[in-house]
């Protein structure tokens, strides 16, 4: 959940740690601080709050150094506080961390027994103690290893040493790392997002390696101490660069780019002239895939729920969806003909991870949906299935959210059509609909006056529901999702049907209820549902499809129409609206809509 950066360098290494930490920043913001080697000391300056107040500290001082680490934190042990904040430092060496020690307690009392001290309550501290004790009597590699080995949890580290001042360490377990290549310089990052505006080589280090970094040298080793070679990634030149531009947030830029996003993917995966979906090099054939699972959390869960409701549709496959931080911790039932689908925006959330591991282990069929091609998550599946969405910088998911939902769409078809669960002609139709579906996605967004003036009655709320059924109950999910996380607005997902079974008692008169009712084969059922809510006098805005069939309810306060199309893509058009009206009901609160309250956007701690 955190952000960490290194650099070795033959040239003062603050100016590039911090612009660094900028772009790390959307993996937390509670702290940040900085250390660097300088004449023979430890140099360290830490700050609560935002990057943009440790650059202000640091302007005051002569921050020197070629060898330098760097943090943004997101607090698990500890609560925000400068003295919480990393690096975490002894005379002798500095840690910068992300992850969760499971056993910082023990390993702090038998430290403190051995005359250790400690200053904060982070778990993080209890590593450059483990290291300086261990440094008092082995060497640089031994010490790391049995540091190492000493962890339990996760981790990704950047460790610098007072009297070693030319190298940063790094070590993983769990938590994504990645290491940079650069003229006269080398990095270390818990993202290559971190790393693009320095270098497009890129090595990952995988789980249980560690490495040591020069300026001109880096050198990689297992678990046990052996050097192992590692490939370089070179990164595509359309990766290295995402700036707001104009807009005033990342997340306006991000809805704003989602028609280009479904063009993209489209084009991607769909042979035009053939009329094909292409998944090439899909590893299985229909006889070895008799029934998909689907895992996610949060916004990714609510797409794998999405794509529950099209593999029943459209297929005659067992179809189960899970939250991926309850998968591991459950009996479950492994089958070797069940296909195990996981979604990730970053493909490095830790519980979609863990849960992809206990798959691995029983040697289970695997498949990644996923935005960056170069995480841990798509490294570690059998096959991958890129969004093709470029970077999502707003932690609030909103591109992400709708290419996951179109690939796992594309997916559902061509396994609907190789299985022969649809007739061909309904299949050419679906896609040449598919063509069709960003420009209507694109006039959905145009429209957004009437968003803004209703958004003003949801930011003066203390709370609301979102109701829908059938493929408009993920939506609804989805929609509530964003309100609690961009305005902090209390809100819940309901389907309709489930309002009478103790959701209404918490109908009060004039709270403002979305009801997503297109005009489909649950319409008339949602709408009365709908008004068993107004008579409760809630007020209601429905969301529903341009149609010239008349809308069979009274008494609704607002009333917003999207684009029509076939109803397996309206929930694409139906998520626009509710993406800006959390947007709008922010902004209107005056909130920090990139980097809402005490969340980050790649999850990498359980």
């Amino acid at each position: 959940m955190c952000g960490i950066i290194g650099i070795t360098s033959n040239k003062p290494v603050s100016s590039s740690i911090l612009y660094s930490l900028k772009k790390l920043e959307y993996r937390g913001y509670d702290s940040a601080g900085i250390a660097t080697i300088d004449n023979g000391n430890i140099n360290e300056v830490k700050s609560l709050g935002r990057v943009e107040v440790l650059e202000k500290n640091i302007s005051q001082i002569n921050l020197e150094g070629y060898v330098g680490i760097g943090h943004v934190r997101w607090a698990t042990h500890g609560m925000p506080s400068t003295i919480n904040a990393h690096p975490h430092s002894t005379e002798n060496i500095s840690v910068v961390h992300n992850g969760i020690i499971e056993n910082s307690i023990s390993l702090k009392n038998l430290l403190i027994k051995k005359g250790h001290k400690f200053k904060s309550e982070t778990d993080t501290e209890v590593i450059v103690h483990l290291l300086s004790e261990y440094m008092k009597s082995n060497e640089l590699n031994e010490t790391i290893i049995k540091t190492l080995n000493d962890l339990e949890g996760s981790f990704a580290l950047g460790i610098i040493f007072k009297d070693k001042p030319n190298i940063i360490v790094g070590a993983r377990r769990g938590s994504p790392l990645a290491v940079g290549y650069g003229p006269n310089e080398n990095y270390l990052g818990s993202d290559s997002y971190a790393l693009k505006s320095m270098t497009n080589k890129i090595t990952y280090l995988n789980d249980g390696e560690f490495c040591i970094i020069k300026k001109d040298e880096i050198d990689f080793f297992d678990h046990l101490g052996k050097k192992v070679n590692k490939k370089v990634l070179q990164l595509s030149s359309n990766e290295l660069n995402y700036e707001k531009g104009e807009y005033k947030h990342y997340m306006a830029k991000e809805i704003d780019e989602q028609p280009s996003t479904i063009k993209n993917c489209v084009n991607e995966y769909v042979d035009k002239i053939n009329n094909e979906i292409n998944l090439l090099n899909f590893p299985w054939n229909k006889e070895q895939i008799k029934s998909v699972k689907l895992i996610g959390c949060g916004t990714a869960f609510h797409s794998c729920l999405m794509g529950k409701y099209w593999f029943e549709e459209l297929t005659n496959l067992d179809v189960d969806v899970d939250i991926a931080s309850e998968f591991r911790y459950r009996k479950n039932k492994f089958k070797e003909d069940c296909l195990y689908i996981f979604v990730s925006q970053s493909g490095e959330t830790a519980d979609t991870y863990a849960a992809l591991n206990l798959c691995k282990k029983n040697k289970v069929k695997t498949c990644s949906i996923i935005n960056v091609v170069e995480s841990s998550i798509a490294r570690d599946s059998d096959f991958v299935l890129p969004i093709h969405c470029g970077p999502e910088i707003g932690v609030a998911s909103t591109k992400a959210f709708l290419g996951q939902m179109l690939v796992i769409y594309l997916l559902c078809l061509k396994i609907s059509i190789l299985m022969k669960d649809i007739k061909r002609e309904d299949y050419d139709k679906k896609i040449r609909n598919l063509g069709l579906l960003s420009d209507l996605v694109k006039k959905t967004i145009l429209d957004e006056n009437q968003i803004q003036s209703i958004s003003n009655t949801f930011a003066e709320a203390k709370g609301s529901m979102f109701l829908g059924r059938g493929f408009s109950y993920p939506i609804a999910l989805e929609g509530a999702l964003k309100l609690k996380e961009l305005a902090y607005i209390h809100a819940e997902g309901y389907p309709a049907g489930e309002m009478k079974h103790g959701p209404l008692a918490l109908i009060e008169d004039g709270m403002p209820v979305v009801v997503i009712a297109p005009k489909d084969d649950y319409y008339k059922k949602t709408i009365s549902n709908m008004q068993e809510v107004i008579a409760r006098g809630a007020k209601v805005l429905l969301i529903t499809n341009k149609s010239n069939d008349e809308i069979i309810s009274e008494n609704i306060w607002e009333t917003i129409e999207v684009e029509t199309t076939n109803a397996d893509l309206l929930p694409f058009l139906l998520t626009i609206p509710l993406q800006k009206l959390a947007y709008y009901s922010a902004l209107k609160k005056g909130f920090d809509i990139d980097k809402p309250r005490n969340l980050a956007k790649s999850v990498t701690v359980e």
